[in-house]
């Protein structure tokens, strides 16, 4: 499943998984990198270090979550009505640009 989130800014688009990552489960951090994720990418690598391999069985669960939440906080915003309710029902929350706008919260 993907959501397809906005740049308030620049207008790019990106279409983004949500749920499990098969691909971070098959290929550990290089998802990650592919994605230019390059922060959450050494995570991956220095927690599998540390951990000898067992954190390549925990980041599957979260890490599209973690990439979902950091592109929400580089100005990303749901692009459709879809996106919204996806992102709501996986417990992602995101600012409602109208709300801002109300309330001058920047």
């Amino acid at each position: 499943m993907k959501v397809t989130l906005q740049n308030q800014n620049n207008n790019l688009i990106k279409e983004v998984p949500i749920g499990f990552s098969w691909t971070t489960f098959f290929f550990g951090f290089f998802p990650a990198i592919f994605r230019g994720d390059i922060k959450w990418a050494i995570i991956m690598f220095l927690a599998a270090c540390v951990t000898a391999g067992v954190s390549a069985l925990v980041f599957p669960f979260i890490y599209n979550k973690l990439y979902i939440k950091d592109l929400l906080e580089k100005g990303y915003l749901p692009a459709d009505e879809y996106s919204k309710n996806n992102l709501s029902t996986k417990g992602i929350h995101f600012a409602n640009p109208i709300q801002e706008i109300e309330t001058g919260i920047n």
